[in-house]
């Protein structure tokens, strides 16, 4: 039986996880969805490639991966079948028949990621495992021109961790905004691909120039330092959310 190419999206709150990537004795979403998988359709060795290695405690609302397999269960049945074997905070919302030759690493053309922050004096209970709660009012349009800067191609060295290790540090920011809803802020940012930590340093960076310490005009200098030292310090992990990836 040839080898079926499987495409799923998945939903997860990643608050008590380890990040997406298996690791030896962690807890990882990535572990999960393969030993689902193969607890389904009782075989061994499954792949799973998912489009983004989201980190410890980062949720996903459209994660993206594939596996090839030969299993007789109907693709549209997939996506349910596999959910029965996860845990609740992780869901299979889709699954297709994708060409042999989909990647959904390689293939994928943009992704967009949002970060919440909420503003309020007393911590949100039932949100707080999935936002940043910072107390105290931001300045949105000096956050929202700030971070328009970043627009386009850029050598985004400033915003990656240090023990980035990727050869090239260049991405493309194709469009990224900050809006404020009552006590929430959400910073939206959509590119071709980010480095280890950029969208949590790009909103560390953002929260100094929202409280006043920076001009939204310090954003350029940041950018054309290219050293981590010169942006703001890191924003928790909790409240950021992969939205989607388009292929």
């Amino acid at each position: 039986m040839n080898k079926r190419n499987i495409k799923i999206v998945i939903q997860y709150d990643g608050s008590n996880y380890s990040g997406w990537q298996k690791q030896p004795n962690k807890k990882t979403i990535e572990s999960e969805v393969i030993s689902a998988i193969e607890n389904l359709t009782c075989q061994d060795g499954i792949k799973v490639n998912g489009s983004s290695r989201t980190d410890a405690g980062v949720s996903a609302m459209g994660q993206v991966a594939n596996f090839k397999i030969d299993s007789p269960i109907p693709t549209e049945r997939m996506a349910k079948a596999i959910s029965r074997h996860l845990p609740p905070e992780i869901v299979v919302s889709e699954a297709v028949e994708v060409p042999s030759k989909f990647d959904a690493i390689s293939d994928t053309k943009s992704k967009m990621y949002r970060y919440s922050i909420f503003t309020g004096k007393s911590r949100p209970v039932m949100q707080v495992k999935h936002c940043w709660h910072r107390p105290g009012k931001l300045d949105i349009e000096a956050m929202d021109a700030a971070i328009k800067k970043l627009v386009g191609k850029n050598d985004f060295k400033s915003f990656a961790t240090a023990c980035d290790k990727r050869t090239s540090s260049v991405r493309t920011i194709l469009d990224c905004s900050v809006q404020q809803d009552g006590l929430w802020i959400y910073i939206d940012v959509e590119a071709d691909g980010f480095l280890y930590n950029m969208v949590r340093n790009i909103v560390g960076t953002l929260v100094e120039i929202g409280r006043g310490r920076w001009q939204a005009e310090m954003m350029d200098e940041i950018l054309a330092a290219k050293k981590r030292t010169a942006a703001g310090p890191i924003a928790p992990a909790s409240g950021l959310c992969l939205i989607w990836i388009k292929y």
